[in-house]
């Protein structure tokens, strides 16, 4: 008997949707992407994202790709609710919608794939601190852009543990750089004026990690304040080297686009439907199970210290 793929499953089109072009993480992502899309076969990815990481750019491009008749949308997003209306506008025209990374609200995707469980990232963030500084101390957070999905949810969570896990670490400030080089440098230099005790920043954004190990190496702090947070190896290994951190965090970007396109394609498909308890392979990273909201957890936030930096600073 002859037998035939199923139409669906044949020249899929999924667009990659990231915060913003010219980011390592994101790039990274989407060699991912395009590494699940040759596994399965049949897929072209389209990467996409705005220039600078706004709602309204993301918007522009959710319409354009309406407009081609993509298969599936994947976006990390630059805000949860903003881009409902577009997303729901591509649901009702039959595209699959999922968020990754940064989430969508319930009513705007299928499904949300978080890089990692909130409660661990939270307590991870303020565990890099505290491994380095067993008498405790001031430590501050230098954020994204104070609203962002992801960002805030993980700030809440390591305020959470705060008390019961790490009682001799003070959290003094949080500050916002927005995810830009030249406000997230101001952000740490005003951090550490106001703070002459401060022991440690933390920073779970890759723009905002880099820009406080910046200040801190030009104004001769190495040593001094420790810089911590979540960071791309290749772009931080420098200040692992040159002491103004001891240790960083972050999942894997490439396995992120990789689920992100797996997953796509399963809804898509129709091999899969996202409803909660559902189990979703992603393929060799492994399985997801979704929660009453549709969302599950990849993995959990790999470090990298002076023992490993180098290896995957080659990687992303």
């Amino acid at each position: 008997a002859l037998i035939t793929a199923p139409a669906a499953a044949q020249d899929m089109k999924i667009a990659l949707v990231v915060k913003s072009l010219g980011n390592g993480f994101f790039d990274a992502a989407a060699k991912g992407a395009q590494e699940a899309a040759r596994e399965i076969g049949g897929i072209e990815v389209i990467y996409t994202g705005p220039t600078a990481a706004t709602a309204e750019g993301q918007i522009e491009i959710i319409n354009s790709l309406i407009a081609q008749q993509v298969n599936a949308i994947a976006i990390s997003a630059n805000d949860p609710d903003a881009l409902v209306p577009a997303l729901k506008r591509a649901m009702d025209r039959g595209i699959t919608v999922i968020s990754w990374d940064s989430g969508v609200a319930q009513e705007g995707r299928q499904l949300h794939l978080n890089p990692s469980d909130t409660g661990l990232i939270g307590e991870t963030i303020i565990k890099l601190a505290a491994d380095y500084l067993p008498e405790g101390g001031d430590v501050a957070i230098l954020s994204a852009s104070s609203t962002a999905t992801n960002q805030n949810a993980w700030i809440e969570a390591a305020k959470k543990v705060l008390p019961e896990k790490f009682p001799k670490i003070n959290l003094v400030a949080t500050v916002y750089g927005d995810d830009d080089a030249v406000k997230s440098t101001n952000e740490a230099k005003g951090l550490i004026a106001s703070h002459p005790n401060l022991k440690a920043i933390i920073a779970p954004t890759t723009v905002g990690v880099v820009a406080a190990a910046q200040v801190v190496t030009d104004e001769n702090l190495i040593g001094k304040i420790n810089v911590t947070g979540l960071a791309l190896p290749s772009e931080f290994k420098k200040f692992i080297d040159n002491g103004a951190s001891q240790a960083v965090a972050l999942w894997n970007p490439i396995d992120l686009g990789y689920s992100a396109v797996y997953l796509s394609h399963q809804l898509a498909s129709g091999k899969a439907k996202a409803e909660p308890g559902a189990k979703l392979s992603i393929g060799k990273v492994g399985e997801i199970t979704l929660d009453d909201t549709n969302s599950a957890a990849m993995a959990a936030p790999f470090q990298f210290d002076k023992s490993n930096i180098e290896e995957f600073s080659k990687i992303y």
